[in-house]
């Protein structure tokens, strides 16, 4: 059992205080909207305060183990399920990402004109803890059960406050979704059976299998399963038609936190348990996941040029850019992993913030098709600035995380005959986002505007950013800069605990802890697949 000291007892706040929080605020019926922001305010700054905590108490030489472990039984012990908790160097960066996004959406939607606003702030924080329980989980199962239990909250959200056309959007999401977590949950289960280990805990799954690892055959079925299945989560080419359908039609709050963080408990399932413990099977894999990330990467950015409404564009390109991702663990080394998690934290604020963004541009142009709009920025240029930002940070400009994610994604691909090719049509991808973000940009704040909106912008109706828009905006911006100036501050960690899941001939390869100096990068060595 984990010790229970304080800091331990912190992290099960970190979850347990947004689920409390929004079980008052879903009887905060009669409450006026002053009570009902006071409330929530604690709910939602509560995971991001123990969460940066936790971060300056981290002991990074507890490699292969767990940080402020808690295991608390269930009354489901007979069976390996306990309530284990803990983070290290992958998972801490990704509890860091869903604290801030979360705040970052509370704020926002703290002051919104939701009809029945303490259920959709009730929801919204259900959907933060489930978040904050996924990433912290060393128990396989509640690994899982925490990502449906986030999964909930936006069905819910999308039926009530969704716009038009959400329920076609709601049954594709949900059927999408309930195969995607049906695969995964087979794929744990049989690797939990196979392995032999007496508990779901992922430290004992790590032991079993390496002191014994499961044949070939049974590697490559186990991984397909989750491959699959966190890929359909993760809306990976082709079964990503539900994401931006999704996105289009979520609440703002929703949108953030699903596409910012819910839709990386694939890639981390996949980074944290399936290729570790399944090696063979992403080996046997990795023509797949290739060709499925070029296509995210390829046919999607293609498909994001094609749109002319903003949000779906978002939607779009948000698919798009997991491809990277995919690619980074496609290379199942230290330093292409670590790429991954990296370009999972920094896509996580730059998506969420241009979520926010559009919605802030409809409220002030009252739609989302690009050719209606122009010359915004005379009118809002506070707004135009950080959505040019934003962008700039989508489209990999140095100074952003998502520069050092692709950058070191890149840097992988190249390390070897088999992956290098690979470096050329990813590069593509790169020019396509830039052509659809600019685009985006020109068409919303600086064309010449159609005449029906020429109106609407001498009307003295627009504004430019309030308050309660700019902090969530600061907070997000500010999280993509200190990740693009200082990339060492998750990376270190998170190299030490992948050269012990990866230990592949090259993990003593600088991954993103030297992306700033790229001169650092020593000669490649060859790694097999």
């Amino acid at each position: 059992m984990g010790h229970l000291d304080t800091n331990s007892i912190f992290l099960l706040i970190a979850i347990l205080g947004p689920l409390a929080t929004g079980l008052v605020l879903l009887f905060g019926a009669r409450f006026n909207r002053i009570t009902l922001r006071a409330i929530a305010a604690f709910g939602f700054s509560c995971p991001l305060i123990i969460g940066l905590l936790l971060y300056s108490l981290f002991e990074p030489s507890l490699v292969g183990e767990y940080n402020f472990e808690l295991r608390l039984p269930t009354g489901l012990e007979s069976i390996g399920i306990y309530l284990h908790l803990g983070l290290n160097g992958i998972s801490m960066p990704l509890f860091l990402l869903a604290a801030t996004v979360g705040f970052a959406a509370g704020l926002y939607a703290m002051y919104s004109n939701a009809e029945r606003l303490h259920l959709y702030l009730a929801l919204l924080l259900c959907m933060l803890g489930g978040l904050m329980g996924t990433f912290a989980s060393v128990d396989v199962f509640f690994f899982y059960f925490f990502h449906e239990f986030a999964l909930i909250p936006t069905f819910l959200m999308i039926g009530i406050w969704g716009g038009a056309g959400r329920r076609g959007a709601a049954i594709e999401m949900t059927i999408y979704l309930t195969l995607g977590a049906l695969l995964s949950l087979l794929g744990l289960i049989a690797l939990y059976v196979q392995s032999g280990a007496d508990s779901f805990s992922l430290l004992e799954l790590r032991t079993y299998l390496t002191a014994q690892p499961l044949s070939e055959t049974v590697q490559n079925n186990i991984f397909a399963l989750l491959l699959f299945g966190f890929g359909i989560l993760v809306s990976l080419f082709p079964f990503h038609s539900w994401a931006p359908k999704g996105y289009a039609v979520a609440p703002t709050g929703a949108a953030m936190l699903h596409a910012g963080v819910l839709k990386k408990f694939g890639l981390y399932g996949l980074l944290q348990i399936a290729a570790p413990l399944l090696p063979a099977g992403a080996d046997h894999w990795f023509p797949w996941i290739v060709w499925l990330a070029l296509g995210n990467i390829l046919i999607i950015g293609l498909v994001t040029m094609a749109q002319k409404d903003l949000k779906m564009m978002l939607g779009y390109s948000s698919v798009m850019h997991m491809g990277y991702a995919f690619l980074g663990l496609a290379c199942f080394s230290v330093i292409g992993a670590g790429g991954a998690l990296l370009m999972m934290v920094a896509h996580g604020l730059s998506v969420a913030l241009l979520f926010m963004l559009s919605t802030c541009i409809y409220h002030r142009s009252q739609t989302f098709e690009l050719s209606a709009m122009g010359g915004l920025a005379a009118k809002a240029p506070v707004l135009a600035g950080f959505f040019v930002a934003a962008t700039m940070a989508s489209i990999g400009l140095p100074g952003f995380g998502n520069f050092w994610g692709e950058f070191t994604i890149f840097a992988a691909l190249a390390e070897t005959d088999l992956t290098r090719w690979i470096v050329a049509p990813a590069a593509i991808g790169i020019v396509i986002s830039a052509i659809y973000g600019l685009r985006a940009v020109a068409h919303v704040f600086f064309g010449q505007p159609k005449e029906a909106f020429v109106a609407r912008l001498e009307g003295g109706k627009i504004t430019d950013m309030q308050a309660f828009e700019k902090l969530p905006a600061c907070i997000l911006i500010a999280g993509l800069m200190l990740t693009g100036i200082f990339p060492r501050i998750f990376s270190d960690d998170a190299n030490r605990e992948l050269a012990e899941l990866y230990p592949q001939e090259q993990s003593n390869l600088p991954m993103i802890q030297s992306a700033a100096l790229p001169a650092d990068l020593e000669a490649p060595k060859e790694i097999k697949h």
